[in-house]
């Protein structure tokens, strides 16, 4: 098929390599904008290696960006980790319309910070969905989905590079298959059981030690590596990363009852939460509990909050 891939980061690069492996001809690649100061995007970065047509739009809402995607005469266009919005005309200027991947089992956890609340709230399974998109966000008809449990300990990180990432990229070739043969479905989503969370930021990502401990692992998994969940430290903010939820309570909720070469653990209301790496703002560089308390930030007996 002639494609058109839009999409950013490592996820999306290899989108075009299985897109190259099929043989599907790519007609034109959309990578975001270049960052100030930052290493340029993979996909831009692989798509000038393979000398394919590049642009980095910052938006596709203007006349001259949709003339520009009717010119290209494409067949489908994947979207592969789209973080701006794409109108729906631009969406449906291909002749079989667009496909767009998203890191849940929709229309659960629609919106750009699906993995994250997939953990906040709970979930004990997930999965990718490939769709058809329209004006909405994460709204349209459902083409392929596959479900896959989520370990205990998953953070949102590891949880999407170790699971939904490749699942995505496979299940990417079933889909294009599904459309080639003719017989791709087009399920409507069930609105009953729809979600719709923001992105999660730091308004989310504060630590109530007071709830339970379930509560507080899936919200210090959820926020790693980004936002990090915090709580403050003697008027500084605290990050917290890799949790291990323990059994037993040993004191008021937030308190340090230990911190040794295992991590840092802390009081909660019904179970301890050991954290193994911490992050003191305005320090970038996250570190061992234990190297915090050989500097003097960290002592047993202070309290979070």
């Amino acid at each position: 098929m002639r494609i058109v891939l839009i999409g950013q980061a490592a996820f999306a690069a290899k989108a075009l390599e299985i897109l190259r492996a099929r043989g599907d001809q790519i007609v034109h690649v959309f990578a975001p904008p270049d960052s100030s100061g930052g290493r340029p995007d993979p996909l831009k970065t692989r798509a000038l290696e393979l000398e394919l047509p590049l642009s980095q739009p910052a938006s596709f809402r203007s006349e001259a960006a949709f003339e520009h995607f009717k010119s290209l005469d494409a067949d489908l266009a994947v979207l592969a980790f789209v973080t701006i919005i794409v109108p729906e005309r631009v969406l449906y200027a291909p002749r079989q319309k667009s496909i767009c991947f998203h890191p849940s089992l929709l229309p659960r956890h629609r919106g750009a910070s699906a993995i994250a609340w997939t953990l906040i709230q709970g979930d004990t399974e997930t999965g990718v969905t490939w769709f058809w998109p329209d004006r909405g966000i994460d709204t349209g008809p459902i083409l392929l989905q596959r479900r896959v449990p989520i370990e205990p300990n998953d953070s949102a990180g590891s949880l999407y590079f170790n699971t939904l990432f490749p699942l995505g990229i496979e299940t990417l070739g079933d889909a294009l298959g599904l459309i080639e043969a003719g017989n791709a479905p087009r399920i409507v989503q069930d609105e009953t059981f729809a979600t719709y969370e923001p992105i999660c930021r730091d308004e989310h990502a504060r630590v109530d030690f007071g709830k339970s401990g379930a509560d507080v692992h899936n919200l210090i998994r959820a926020c790693d590596p980004q936002p990090g969940a915090y709580a403050f430290l003697n008027g500084r903010q605290l990050r917290l990363y890799e949790p291990r939820v323990e059994a037993g309570a040993y004191g008021s909720p937030g308190t340090i009852i230990s911190i040794n070469a295992d991590g840092l653990k802390i009081a909660l209301r019904d179970a301890t939460i050991l954290v193994r790496r911490v992050r003191l703002e305005p320090s970038p560089k996250k570190v061992a509990p234990a190297e915090l308390a050989d500097s003097g930030w960290l002592q047993t007996g202070a309290k979070l909050d």
